[in-house]
């Protein structure tokens, strides 16, 4: 097929300036989503580190219905999944009180368990330190305490 002779045949393709913008508008939407995205993700690890607190806390107070007292800090949370061997072992003892194993918090460490505790002489402490590992902080270093206020260590 012949073009007119006013026509000349025009290369396909992307030019360089083409290619320049499009990274150009990718960069500038990864720069505006991205914050966004990993504080939902800083978010996500805070509010799932709640819920593990509260379910918890309520296998330790099933746990405390059945035994009179709640595990000790020797004996930990593991006491919710298996049977304490110790020599203070609970006698009514009717667990496990979790379907799976005491889980890790988010950021992959076990969950602080002082029994009695600090800030609840008469109960006991549960928290994790955050993304951190340490006590205090904001965001998502901030401790998240089944008490709700922060820990004083």
């Amino acid at each position: 097929m012949s073009l007119p002779p006013n026509m000349t045949r025009r290369a396909s393709g992307f030019t360089l300036l083409e290619l320049l913008v499009v990274l150009a508008i990718i960069a500038t939407l990864v720069a505006v989503v991205a914050p966004s995205i990993f504080r939902n993700v800083g978010d996500a690890k805070a509010d799932a580190a709640k819920s593990q607190l509260e379910i918890l806390s309520l296998a330790l107070d099933a746990y405390r219905i059945d035994n009179d007292a709640y595990p000790t800090t020797a004996q930990g949370l593991e006491a919710l999944w298996t049977k304490p061997a110790l020599a203070n072992a609970p006698r009514n003892w009717r667990g496990p009180y979790l379907r799976k194993d005491v889980p890790l918090d988010p950021w992959g460490r076990p969950y602080v368990y002082v029994a009695p505790g600090l800030e609840n002489p008469t109960g006991y402490d549960l928290y994790t330190l955050g993304r951190d590992g340490k006590a205090g902080g904001s965001d998502e270093d901030a401790d998240i305490t089944s008490w709700g206020g922060p820990v004083h260590q």
